[in-house]
């Protein structure tokens, strides 16, 4: 057995459905056979889902789409559609890791990705490139740390500490990371559903995201 098929076996057993595609471009016609026309569709944030071509399908006029990335939002409407994205009939995201015995691991800044992960969104799509397999937790979080962390904070162009040093601050040292931009405030581990397949697993054969 393969690394990949590990993983998806692993899911199987901690309740979510895990499925396999070689490339991002097989990624929009298996989440089609998975949303249903007329749902409603929200999405985490997520380099992931635009390199799949995710967020430009999901706009064609088949979905309900609560559009987070719509032009010229303001804050109070990004806001809205976090809250809204709760009712939503699926939500699709990335994660920052997933280990070989089946467990997602995600930290946030808004936590309105991980929030819906564990509750709110009658499914949810997770779309995960095999560069974010990992061993186990500890290495879950080293990744984290060391890869997911510091690019997205240069992605979004934030002052924390991994911006410009390039990794995490040691948090144990009691100088952990105080920026007010700081994008690591909740730490959630994902290693069963109680609703089974409530949460599917694409694992892509390619590398995708941070």
């Amino acid at each position: 057995m393969n690394r990949i098929e590990k993983v998806i076996a692993n899911l199987a057993k901690n309740n979510m459905c895990g499925y396999y595609v070689d490339s991002k471009n097989d990624v929009v016609p298996l989440i089609d056979t998975l949303i249903a026309e007329g749902s409603t569709v929200a999405v985490g944030g997520s380099v992931s889902l635009f390199e799949c071509g995710v967020i430009d399908h999901l706009r064609c006029g088949k979905y309900n789409f609560l559009d987070r990335y719509a032009p010229d939002l303001n804050p109070k409407q990004i806001q809205h559609i976090f809250l809204e994205s709760f009712r939503a009939d699926v939500y699709l995201s990335s994660s920052n890791a997933i280990t070989e015995d089946g467990m997602l691991f995600n930290v946030d800044g808004n936590s309105n990705r991980v929030a819906a992960l564990c509750y709110g969104p009658k499914s949810v799509i997770v779309i995960v490139g095999w560069n974010k397999i990992v061993r186990d937790f500890e290495e879950a979080i080293h990744r984290v740390k060391t890869i997911a962390a510091p690019k997205n904070n240069m992605r979004l162009i934030t002052g924390t500490y991994c911006y410009t040093e390039g990794a995490c601050s040691d948090e144990r040292s009691g100088n952990g990371c105080k920026s007010i931009e700081r994008i690591c405030c909740n730490y959630v581990l994902t290693s069963y559903q109680r609703q089974k397949d409530r949460i599917k697993v694409i694992m892509v054969g390619e590398n995708l995201g941070y």
